[in-house]
């Protein structure tokens, strides 16, 4: 099975919202990246909508029901009481919940498990009962991955920001990417399916996905939609899915 490319709009509304004007456009732009073989749209709507507005999700999930029924609405957040309405009402078909401050610029860290498990647990039976797929955010490290298991989640996403950074640094890669092999086979020997993403390139894809065959999917904003302004969207999309090929499971 092939891994799934899921495109992150944030960035692309991000630039949106500095002319407060309707461009570029997300749903023009998302429907480029699912011609071109993308196989859903994942968003971060944050409390004070600086990139993707709370108004941006009923227009995605139209067009996803209207043109792309088959796709996947991937909604990531903190699980406030309104975050869990707008998933609800907006029928994402997978919710990654990430243990964010409001105030942080991007996610930076996996949720410590054993910590917020009494948090996270009515949370997750919650949106389990309605259909929805719940993937935790996840730091690469084995310690809490049974609790997240016990939890009820489906999968977790594994954090690859750390492996993201050492771009310049062969020796730090093989060692972030020895941290995301045992990590990630360990959540897969509990039964859990593993995502990825954060700083993730046409570069640096390759290797992580030889040491991880097994991904399920990877959502890719930043470097897809920095890619996008010089190549093109549709182009760039298939760039991306040609480095996530390397494996050579199909």
């Amino acid at each position: 099975m092939s891994i799934k490319l899921s495109v992150n709009l944030n960035a692309i509304a991000f630039l949106r919202n500095r002319r407060n004007l309707p461009w570029p456009n997300l749903i023009g732009l998302g429907r480029i990246a699912l011609h071109a073989g993308a196989s859903g749209i994942t968003v971060h709507p944050r409390p004070d909508e600086r990139h993707i507005r709370f108004s941006d999700l009923a227009d995605i999930r139209a067009f996803l029901d209207d043109e792309f029924s088959a796709y996947e609405f991937n909604i990531e957040g903190y699980p406030t009481e309104h975050f869990l309405e707008l998933v609800e009402k907006n029928r994402a078909d997978q919710v990654t919940l990430v243990p964010d401050d409001p105030s942080q610029i991007t996610s930076d860290h996996g949720w410590d498990f054993e910590k917020h498990a009494e948090f996270l647990d009515p949370i997750i039976t919650f949106l389990k009962r309605s259909s929805m797929r719940v993937s935790l955010f996840a730091d690469p490290v084995s310690r809490g991955l049974e609790i997240a298991h016990a939890l009820g989640a489906d999968r977790v996403e594994f954090y690859t920001g750390p492996y993201g950074r050492v771009w310049n640094n062969m020796a730090k890669q093989q060692e972030e990417l020895a941290r995301l092999e045992e990590a990630a086979k360990n959540a897969r020997a509990l039964g859990l399916e593993i995502n990825a993403g954060h700083d993730l390139t046409i570069a640096n894809l390759p290797a992580l996905v030889k040491r991880v065959p097994f991904l399920s999917e990877v959502s890719i904003g930043h470097g897809l939609i920095a890619d996008a302004l010089e190549y093109g969207m549709g182009a760039t999309v298939q760039c991306f899915l040609g480095a996530l090929a390397v494996s050579g499971i199909s």
